[in-house]
């Protein structure tokens, strides 16, 4: 009987299986990204304090 490491091993040889792992990892990626870009507040006005 073999270890769940070795048949994880196999599993990540497959062609298949690090294609969708490397397109989830990308689309994580992108997502925390897209999500950081909502803070930057480039689409915002600049703010010009008038109290001086």
């Amino acid at each position: 009987m073999r270890g769940m490491r070795e048949r994880l091993g196999e599993l990540m040889q497959k062609d298949a299986v690090k294609f969708v792992g490397r397109t989830i990892f990308y689309f994580l990626i992108l997502a925390a990204l897209v999500y950081l870009y909502s803070y930057s507040g480039i689409d915002q006005p600049h703010f010009i304090y008038n109290e001086f």
